[in-house]
């Protein structure tokens, strides 16, 4: 199945917006985050034994580590070069936790900082500082978003950073990427359901019915102003729903290329069967679904909003207009009532995005996703372009 011309034209064509620089970050700093005047700022990262690879910044003359490389060089370099002065901020020290080697999973409290000390998250960085930029392999969006309501602090998430969303998704204007999240928000916002249409190469088309209730949309627009606690995800772009009730099927494409159709009940994936690829793939999320139901739950239905470069990575990709996403799991940091503790295992209760979009999914087409909302319905994507509606919405 072939690229849609829109992708082909205006997304993976799409040139980067500027070089990530010092005006960048001092831009996104400020607009994320206004005020910044006179605020303690730090910057969290991860790896699987942090003692031994933050003690003098040891990763980076070591091979790997790209997103712990990339938060030294244009964050943390970057703000004590000239930001932090620029900005009236304070602090820009850097520390380390332990990989959590889940989406959104608790993180563990020790810490370490750049001399080797061991210190705890929630009595030497939470409380101590205003503004926590988190650069990490590993999504830690919800359980920071928890924390920060606990300490009072303000934060964004960034986790998987390469070149591209650098110099694309990071180096935009978020004053533009909030107001068209708002638009498509408002055109979204008290849908009663969302029906979405998958076509396979086979020839077959997949529904899935979303229930929303009527909900209030939300939008991830990467603001984070006055003195609230809030998380930002960065990069930002998104429209969301928690769904309330759910059925129907959709594709799966998992990570070694298997292709499975899921069967959906009462908002819970209950099997997965092969299209293509792997029985033992497919075998293997049955038993964790038969094992531990909650892993199946949908907690979140999203649609991008930006028109961006494809990254590669999910973080950027899933705010691509003309994409959309559900994800399982934890959705306690959408408003969401599935928890950790609702989990079998600790190792369970993550939030994980399944992304639909041509990079990612070519072996099917998201041919239509409509929208009723009383007696209004709306077409919202047609073949992973915004159709009309949207379109006209972001005129407005």
């Amino acid at each position: 199945m072939s690229l849609p011309a829109y992708f082909e034209e205006e997304i993976l064509r799409n040139p980067s917006k500027r070089q990530f620089d010092a005006f960048s970050l001092s831009r996104l700093l400020n607009q994320v985050f206004d005020p910044t005047e006179g605020c303690k700022i730090c910057i969290l990262t991860d790896f699987d034994d942090p003692a031994r690879w933050m003690k003098d910044h040891a990763y980076l003359t070591a091979e790997g580590f790209p997103v712990q490389k990339n938060a030294h060089k244009h964050f943390y370099e970057t703000l004590h070069n000239s930001v932090m002065k620029e900005l009236g901020m304070t602090g820009g020290d850097m520390f380390a936790y332990y990989c959590t080697n889940g989406s959104n999973l608790d993180m563990k409290d020790p810490c370490f900082d750049v001399n080797g000390n061991e210190l705890s998250l929630d009595k030497d960085i939470y409380p101590n500082y205003d503004i926590i930029l988190c650069i990490t392999d590993w999504s830690a969006t919800a359980p920071l978003t928890a924390k920060c309501k606990d300490f009072g602090f303000r934060g964004a998430t960034l986790h998987g950073v390469n070149d591209i969303i650098l110099n694309s998704g990071l180096a935009v204007d978020y004053d533009d990427v909030s107001a068209d999240s708002e638009r498509i928000r408002k055109a979204m916002t008290g849908a009663d359901e969302i029906e979405i249409d998958f076509a396979l190469e086979d020839g077959r088309v997949l529904t899935a019915w979303l229930g929303l209730d009527g909900q209030e949309a939300q939008k991830s627009h990467g603001l984070c102003r006055g003195m609230t606690p809030d998380v930002a995800n960065l990069p930002a772009g998104e429209v969301y729903f928690v769904p309330k009730d759910a059925r129907g099927h959709f594709p799966m494409k998992y990570e070694d290329g298997t292709l499975g159709v899921l069967d959906v009940v009462d908002r819970n994936i209950i099997s997965s069967t092969l299209i293509e690829g792997n029985q033992a793939t497919v075998d293997d999320h049955n038993k964790r679904l038969a094992d531990d139901p909650m892993t199946g739950t949908l907690g979140e239905l999203g649609f991008g909003t930006q028109v961006l470069p494809v990254s590669y990575s999910d973080i950027q990709d899933e705010k691509v207009l003309g994409t959309c996403h559900l994800a399982t799991g934890r959705d306690d940091h959408l408003g969401g009532d599935i928890v950790p503790d609702m989990f079998k295992k600790h190792e369970n209760s993550t939030h994980d995005d399944i992304l639909f979009a041509p990079h990612k999914t070519p072996n099917f087409n998201i041919s239509e996703v409509r929208m009723k909302r009383g007696d209004q319905q709306e077409v919202i994507i047609q073949d992973f372009k915004p159709a009309d509606y949207i379109i006209n919405a972001l005129k407005r």
